[in-house]
């Protein structure tokens, strides 16, 4: 905050026309520690600067333009996706730091804020790019390579960097690793388009798959979970058994079809069944649990994520499932239906809408079992749906005029005009 003692120093940082968007904190010297924090236990949280021997990690990001800024610091436990624009040449092609690898690698990551602890950045994949798109895996990851001019190309340089840090629970970075794309420029190039990604995985844990980055992508599974009390969400590392429905078999019995199921994908509406063969020997109460099983499945989430890339901590980026239901007054009531209905609206900007759920309703319908005479059978159907339904308010076309206000001026409003 300005104030009288400091303006003038503001000024003379701040106050032309461009400078530094890194704040001094992060050029700090981490060798000289006051005595008071020396025996200070340090770690990272969530959002927190990823801290370097020099700076932070960098992920490059557009900030006005569509143009690389390299200041934009990686967050601890922030997954980022970007893309930027850098200006390049093949007459400088040693010379773009930014499009080196050992831009990317070279300065160590410190295993907690503050510290002297250091954990070096390794290359764990490399992959070559060529003029027309192919990509070849390279079977070594241990060799450097730098740009470098070769029959009026510019090879290797950076086109992609996807960086994976490893954690632990207590907050400490104990491993970090990045993973390369490589490509080569024509003397024709003014620029390139680089993109850049980070990830993170708790130690001797399995990482849980996205849907979409952040919001869902059409025919990828809905990612859902359970929240036991005094944590965040747990999922299923298996992204194909979170939220599931009945899934229909070729001989359509339904005590046939048990544990039969099929992820529901979004944007895929879907509706599936079975048959069920009552007999005057079934009692109501078993019969209704073994149905409930077979709609829900062995355990159904109680919330979905509102966005494809939700983290499990955030636990407010995470939707409930309304259960509802609907049945008639008898004393023996079995479910013969479940439908799921999925609200999605599209958020963000227009040109790039992302779709993100805000509402999941389970409704499980039931029928009356009446008492079958011995010897007689009844055949019911069995049925599964999901429905996703946009609820997004549409854009209107053109320019938009502003209100009209129906109110009247006084009678001396122009005077003394007329």
């Amino acid at each position: 905050m300005p104030t009288p003692e400091n303006f003038d120093q503001l000024l003379k940082q701040f106050g032309s026309a461009s400078f530094s968007a890194e704040p001094d904190s992060w050029r700090m010297n981490t060798d000289a520690q006051s005595p008071s924090d020396a025996n200070e236990t340090y770690r990272y949280e969530y959002g927190v600067p990823i801290q370097t021997v020099d700076a932070f990690l960098r992920l490059p990001s557009p900030v006005v333009s569509s143009w690389c800024s390299d200041a934009n610091p990686a967050g601890f436990l922030v997954n980022q996706a970007t893309k930027c624009t850098r200006s390049v040449s093949v007459e400088k092609c040693g010379n773009i730091q930014a499009a080196s690898m050992l831009f990317y690698i070279n300065s160590s990551i410190l295993a907690v804020p503050k510290s002297s602890q250091m954990v070096n950045i390794t290359v764990q994949s490399i992959v070559v790019q060529s003029l027309n798109g192919m990509r070849t895996l390279l079977n070594g990851s241990d060799v450097l390579r730098l740009p470098m001019i070769l029959d009026e190309l510019c090879i290797n340089i950076v086109l992609g960097v996807s960086y994976h840090i490893t954690y632990t629970d207590a907050g400490e970075i104990i491993e970090a690793a990045a993973s390369f794309v490589l490509g080569a420029i024509n003397k024709e190039a003014l620029s390139i388009q680089q993109s850049f990604e980070i990830s993170f995985t708790q130690v001797n844990t399995k990482p849980v798959p996205l849907s979409g980055n952040p919001g869902y992508v059409v025919g990828l599974p809905l990612r859902a979970g359970f929240r036991p009390p005094g944590s965040g969400i747990i999922q299923n590392t298996n992204k194909y058994s979170q939220l599931t429905i009945l899934q229909s078999t070729s001989n359509q019995d339904c005590l046939a079809a048990q544990g039969a199921r099929t992820p529901v994908l979004f944007g895929y509406n879907m509706i599936s069944g079975c048959k069920l063969r009552i007999t005057a020997a079934m009692k109501c109460q078993p019969l209704t649990q073994t149905l409930l099983d077979l709609l829900k499945g062995q355990s159904f989430p109680e919330y979905v994520a509102s966005f494809g890339n939700s983290q499990a901590q955030d636990v407010l980026d995470w939707v409930p499932i309304t259960h509802l239901h609907t049945s008639e007054q008898s004393s023996c009531q079995i479910p013969v239906s479940l439908e799921i209905e999925v609200k999605w609206t599209k958020y963000g900007s227009l040109v790039n809408p992302q779709a993100r759920i805000v509402n999941v309703t389970a409704t499980i319908t039931t029928t009356t079992a009446k008492q079958l005479p011995s010897g007689r059978e009844r055949t019911i159907p069995i049925t599964s749906s999901v429905v996703f339904t946009d609820i997004s308010s549409p854009a209107e076309p053109g320019y938009k005029a502003w209100p009209t206000i129906n109110a009247k001026l006084p009678f001396d409003f122009f005077f003394p005009f007329v």
